[in-house]
């Protein structure tokens, strides 16, 4: 550790050394993964052992792991450690249909889990004098305790201040000089809220770094943040599949997240064939983990859609970035034959100061007929001149059309009319089925 780098021989690895230890460490996976029954089958019925992996492309000879591969071995199929004698933690996604997918840690996975988040926080410019408030839920979200005993690794006085009552995460903030601060966008935007209708000024307070991450979001939200409550808004990428937060972080360029690759092979396919994209290309996330014992996890396809930036980062870390998170192929809809992602109607929302910072994607059918509603809160800074608010609407159902090629029905509702959501904010409701 010293002013820069937390680990500095592992973050500035030269790139053969680096791809050298991922074919070391991807092999002693595959070893270990052989010994839950899901691998061990999958893999002995093909024929494949650690031995056919010489360079890190070699990992295209393994098949890929899917959630539905998770579901249908839930709860510890995939489990290739002694759970009685190892096994010190579960968690378990936030979905809230379906069979959750489960991830069973060692304390040798959780120290090295805690590690990377402190790895992430330090390179923002976090340290041991800070004051860290966790405002993500606690239990099994992995955003809670894994933000948690990364910033205790990291040595920082920690405020587990969890989700939600936002009147108390503020006077968290003020009585105890928190200083950097974990939250989902959304809410980031709604704490900014509320800090005006307090009063309160967050320029006022010590707070001046802000990690963001858990749900998609826009650049242009990114800096809504950033002047809102006057802080440095850094990007963080993770998921309960890869322990959670500690995958992906910016640095404070603010130009990509450096994916940890001495604990994950990260790949970039096209989610129809399979195939990898070119560098610099569009496509879905594949992870593997490289440094996880009791549930090792291989090609793990996370329907997350990204991009590997090419060239290197000026901060001197070898480990590859990947672009914002553009949307998951599965978040994707389809009206009138068009593929349309909630942050193409964000991206163009979120430039308008007349509007607060929830909106609502309604699919319905009318007469025969597929259309999509987009509603969208008002700030309490609008005016209730219609003419103003008519000019705006046509003018954003312009630019709207421009960026999806369909017309939505554009509605203004009052601020406070959506529903609010503690957890990751919930932007499409489909109606079309419902018929």
């Amino acid at each position: 550790m010293n002013g820069k780098y937390w680990e500095e021989d592992i973050e500035t690895m030269p790139r053969e050394a680096l791809q050298a230890l991922q074919v070391q460490r991807l092999r002693k996976t595959i070893r270990i993964a052989m010994n839950s029954p899901y691998y061990g089958k999958l893999y002995r019925e093909r024929g494949i052992t650690a031995d056919d992996i010489h360079t890190v492309e070699d990992i295209r000879k393994l098949p890929f792991t899917t959630k539905a591969d998770m579901r249908a071995n839930y709860p510890f199929g995939l489990v290739a450690g002694d759970m009685r004698e190892d096994g010190v933690r579960i968690h378990s996604s936030s979905g809230t249909t379906g069979t959750p997918t489960v991830i069973v840690h060692s304390q040798h996975d959780l120290d090295s889990w805690a590690n990377l988040v402190a790895r992430c926080l330090y390179m923002v410019g976090i340290r041991k004098t800070d004051v860290f408030q966790n405002s993500s839920g606690y239990g099994m979200f992995t955003g809670g305790l894994g933000f948690q005993y990364g910033a205790e690794r990291l040595g920082a006085l920690t405020v587990p201040a969890a989700a939600g009552n936002s009147k108390r995460q503020i006077k968290f903030i003020t009585d105890f000089g928190t200083t950097a601060l974990h939250a989902i966008p959304s809410y980031a935007v709604r704490l900014a809220e509320v800090f005006q209708e307090e009063g309160i000024d967050p320029a006022s307070t010590t707070l001046r770094r802000l990690v963001i991450g858990a749900e998609p979001h826009t650049d242009e939200q990114r800096r809504k943040i950033e002047r809102l409550l006057n802080v440095k808004a850094y990007n963080s990428f993770g998921m309960t599949e890869m322990n959670g937060p500690g995958v992906g972080f910016e640095c404070t360029e603010q130009n990509g997240m450096h994916i940890w690759e001495d604990c994950y092979l990260i790949e970039i396919i096209d989610p129809e064939t399979g195939d990898p994209v070119p560098d610099g290309e569009v496509g879905e996330m594949v992870l593997t983990t490289l440094d996880r014992e009791m549930m090792p996890l291989i090609r793990y396809r996370t329907r997350d859609l990204t991009r590997i930036l090419p060239g290197t980062c000026p901060c001197g870390r070898t480990h590859v970035r990947i672009d914002r998170i553009k949307g998951r192929s599965d978040d994707m809809f389809i009206i009138k034959g068009v593929n349309i992602f909630p942050m193409q109607v964000e991206k163009i929302l979120v430039q308008y100061p007349q509007l607060g910072s929830n909106y609502l994607i309604t699919l319905d059918t009318i007469h025969n007929q597929d259309v999509m509603i987009v509603e969208a809160e008002l700030s309490d800074l609008t005016s209730d001149n219609y003419v103003e608010l008519e000019k705006i609407r046509k003018d954003i159902t312009r630019q709207l059309k421009d960026e999806i090629l369909l017309t939505p029905k554009l509605q203004f509702v009052n601020k406070g009319t959506l529903p609010q959501s503690e957890g990751k904010a919930v932007r499409v409701r489909d109606l079309r089925d419902n018929k």
